[in-house]
């Protein structure tokens, strides 16, 4: 594993009763890389989430998040420190309807202070400061002290990004970051996503492939649980996604293909040097 790391597994199986969901022999991601993770319902994508989050540990293998081991159990202590570093942007999003818009972005910060404070919901000045300031950023600073439940799916969205400008994480995991949104939301949320990772490593779950190249450099194929290719995003065509999707064994003669086209790829670029 290099020092550079952001996340290392090395001969991962998670089960589901009998059966393995998950089964991954190596996969390393580097700081700074944005990568997309593809594949069909159950293809053990939502476990690959759970297990880079910390809210399951793999039955056998070993994981490495941000330096930290999870194969094994973290203390309370270990756990804060791991939730403060990776920024999460779910399909519910997990906002607090009930809250204002302003206090839902503050809730980033959280991982920075404790004690009395934080259960009262009292930030520091500074802290607002930077919250008024990510809302800003992503044009919502009018509907600071709104509820969050009078807002559009698009609006929620961006106030979640908000959130992630404030916290600063190491690591963003973005599970379907456009869902149920029309396609100009949906291109204006992965613009500003790509800027709340800008000093950050991104890894988003995605279903609709016109998204990839506005989220992603690099693409990793999920199929019953096994990776079954990882490759550049210009390497990956309808071709590629019709195969992973099917259910017949089409996959390993496109990817061969994709394989090849690389290959070819850096000839034509070093004869051209």
């Amino acid at each position: 594993m290099s020092a550079s790391a952001v996340v290392f597994l090395d001969s991962v199986k998670c089960k589901s009763g009998a059966d393995f969901e998950l089964s991954i022999d190596s996969l390393t991601i580097e700081a700074g890389e944005r990568v997309a993770i593809v594949g069909h319902n159950g293809a053990g994508k939502s476990t690959l989430f759970r297990l880079l989050s910390g809210f399951i540990a793999p039955d056998q293998g070993s994981v490495q998040i941000l330096q930290r081991a999870l194969h094994t159990p973290l203390n309370a202590k270990q756990m804060r420190g791991l939730r403060s570093e990776v920024g999460q942007v779910m399909q519910g999003l997990h906002l607090v309807q009930r809250l204002s818009v302003i206090e839902n972005v503050l809730i980033g910060c959280l991982g920075r202070f404790h004690g009395w404070r934080s259960w009262a919901r009292i930030y520091p000045e500074s802290e607002v400061t930077a919250a008024c300031d990510a809302l800003n950023s992503v044009g919502l600073l009018a509907y600071r002290d709104m509820r969050t439940d009078s807002l559009s799916g698009g609006e929620r969205q961006k106030v979640a990004i908000a959130r992630l400008l404030l916290q600063r994480p190491r690591l963003i995991l973005a599970d379907e970051p456009t869902a149920a949104l029309d396609p100009t939301a949906a291109r204006e949320v992965c613009q500003l996503m790509t800027k709340a990772a800008a000093q950050s490593t991104l890894v988003c779950i995605i279903h609709n492939p016109a998204l990839l190249p506005l989220l992603a450099d690099r693409v990793i194929g999920l199929k019953n649980g096994f990776v079954a290719f990882d490759l550049p995003v210009s390497a990956v065509d309808t071709a590629c996604l019709e195969a992973l999707y099917s259910s017949d064994n089409t996959l390993t003669s496109t990817l061969l293909a994709a394989e090849h086209n690389i290959e070819n790829s850096k000839i034509t670029t070093r004869v051209a040097v």
